[in-house]
């Protein structure tokens, strides 16, 4: 697993939304989907609203891999599966960053929302 730059990593974690391009089986890029992103310890993270039924969630499935841009910052990733230990600190940093939402940020802190966190790992 390669490591996040600490000035992009700060970037994105600043920014109050990314947009996550997923790859297609042909290799190229999904149109963007905007969404929240946060940063756990030096792990950037996303979750779907709606689980793993989400459309964004399940292109993401198929090769793993994409482009996201925030902050001024474009990276290609690997989505890697969030290990459920991982959990808490990711609800923390949605409650965190985005408790000014109340009523939307309870959406991401389910356990189907839960279920589809992703760790956004640079390549």
């Amino acid at each position: 697993m390669a490591d996040w730059n600490s000035a992009g990593l700060e970037k994105i974690t600043a920014a109050e939304e990314l947009d996550l391009a997923s790859e297609q089986a042909n290799g190229t890029l999904r149109d963007p989907v905007t969404m929240w992103v946060v940063r756990s310890g030096g792990q950037l993270y996303v979750r779907s609203v709606k689980g793993s039924d989400g459309p964004w969630y399940r292109g993401t499935q198929s090769r793993r891999q994409g482009r996201i841009e925030a902050g001024g910052v474009g990276q290609d990733v690997t989505f890697r599966s969030a290990d459920p230990d991982e959990y808490a600190g990711v609800d923390a940093a949605y409650r965190e960053k985005y408790g000014h939402y109340p009523s939307i940020v309870e959406h991401v802190l389910t356990e189907g929302a839960r279920a589809s966190t992703l760790r956004l790992e640079p390549r």
